[in-house]
């Protein structure tokens, strides 16, 4: 792993739960991009802007829906399906990212919060 983000130093590979899965998932993700020989192609610059197409395809989804008719967007099982496409492949992207610098995003997630409590206090 190359450089680190700042607050996001710990080991994702740390034993237990969502993390040690997390950890595996970005192994097969890299062992994947490996056995395909991508990875002169996945550059911090192109999985950042590859993570915002697929963000953008998320968003198409429900681009003229109502907000009620969002909410309801599960019900339908092709919908649902293509939602949830979208959301591994915004996952996958970003894992990719954090994996190309070295970030650990749970670790950068709870740092995040912990700014964000400091920011906005309870009323």
């Amino acid at each position: 792993m190359r450089g680190r983000a700042q607050g996001a130093r710990r080991s994702c590979g740390r034993p237990g739960g969502v993390s040690e899965e997390l950890h595996g998932l970005r192994r097969r993700l890299v062992e994947f991009a490996a056995a395909r020989r991508w990875e002169p192609y996945h550059t911090p610059k192109n999985l950042a802007a590859a993570l915002s197409v697929e963000a953008a395809e998320l968003l198409e989804i429900f681009q003229w829906l109502t907000p009620e008719e969002s909410a309801r967007v599960m019900a339908e099982p092709d919908t649902a399906h293509r939602v949830e496409d979208e959301v591994a492949d915004v996952l996958a992207y970003l894992l990719q990212f954090c994996e190309s610098l070295g970030i650990d995003p749970l670790a950068a997630l709870s740092a995040k919060i912990d700014r964000n409590e400091e920011r906005f206090p309870k009323p």
